[in-house]
């Protein structure tokens, strides 16, 4: 592959590697990740209370069966958790997708390096771009498994509510939808395997391009070989 192409390959790279840096801000940052209608009784009374949440904070009303707003505030999703389950596998994600975080600035770092100079045979080279990509969309991965599970598993939208308008009231059902802060990390996990792609292919026609330019040598008679 000719060399003034490099620059251009690994810089694509570079620039799929900082997209999925900035919408793992935005996944980390925002709190649209699920909203959820939790249906609660208190006697006979009963009321829904509707949830807006992601990994650090939230928004809640609580409605009574006529429409009726009752209350309505923004809340800190740690605070409200009674369950250990549930904080400590919220913990787990908030942890999972800063090293996905880290894992995607450090690959920006190694395109970029690679797109303005010739690319290492060692680590810092194609490697290593393989080795952080893949370890940021496995890491994003398991945070979007991760959190289905605590919402269904550990009841991560019951005890919010419960912590918001009271502990004593019974659960009824809930219904959850999940928003576009969750549904995001899926365009993180197509930019890695983007950016493998990329570099792959750079890596693949480079060595292509060796193995010719041996064959003239391979195929030459052995008297010109010696001479």
């Amino acid at each position: 592959m000719p060399s003034r192409k490099k620059p251009t390959m690994f810089t694509a790279a570079f620039l799929t590697c900082v997209c999925s840096f900035v919408i793992i801000c935005v996944t980390l940052a925002t709190q649209n990740w699920i909203t959820s209608e939790v249906r609660l009784s208190s006697g006979n009374a009963s009321s829904t209370v509707s949830l807006t949440y992601g990994l650090f904070h939230g928004t809640y009303q609580q409605f009574i069966e006529e429409g009726f707003q009752l209350s309505k505030d923004n809340f800190q999703v740690t605070d409200k958790l009674n369950s250990t389950k549930a904080k400590s596998t919220i913990t787990a994600i908030i942890v999972i997708l800063v090293l996905s975080l880290l894992s995607s600035l450090l690959s920006s770092g190694f395109t970029c390096t690679n797109a303005v100079s010739n690319p290492y045979q060692t680590f810092l080279g194609p490697v290593g771009v393989y080795t952080w990509n893949s370890l940021c969309g496995i890491f994003t991965l398991v945070a979007m498994i991760l959190f289905p599970v605590n919402v269904e598993e550990n009841q991560l939208s019951l005890e919010l509510a419960r912590g918001c308008v009271g502990a004593s009231q019974t659960h009824i059902k809930s219904e959850h939808t999940y928003g576009y802060s969750y549904w995001i990390m899926l365009v993180v996990i197509l930019l890695n395997i983007a950016s493998v792609i990329i570099i792959y292919f750079y890596d693949h026609a480079r060595y292509s391009k060796k193995k010719e330019q041996e064959r003239p040598m391979e195929n030459a008679p052995k008297d010109v070989i010696l001479f």
